[in-house]
């Protein structure tokens, strides 16, 4: 079980990239857009460097969803190896078998 205090600096951060998620993707397709001029590139660059460095969702890292394992985290069913294998075993994953040939 991973620390309280790393699940909910976790949840903190994703509300913050939710919220400047919109200004970030204007800021960056006025950057990337040729037709821009050069001085509102430089605003725009200038607004996202200022923008918090926690807002960006590279920033982010794949959690469990049951015990908050950082590692070992398997995207297709949100859930680390050893919590994905203690609930296969107990049959609770639907379409997940325990392979045997």
């Amino acid at each position: 079980m991973a620390k309280k205090s790393k699940i909910a600096r976790e949840k903190h951060l994703m509300k913050k990239v939710e919220r400047h998620y919109l200004l970030r993707k204007e800021l960056r397709e006025l950057i990337k857009n040729p037709k821009t001029s050069e001085e509102d590139r430089l605003n725009a660059i200038k607004k996202l460097q200022k923008l918090p460095r926690s807002s960006s969702h590279v920033r982010l890292t794949n959690r469990c969803l049951v015990s908050g394992r950082p590692k070992g985290y398997m995207r297709k069913f949100g859930l680390s190896r050893i919590t994905f294998r203690e609930l296969a075993l107990k049959g609770e994953l639907p379409g997940v078998t325990k392979a045997s040939w």
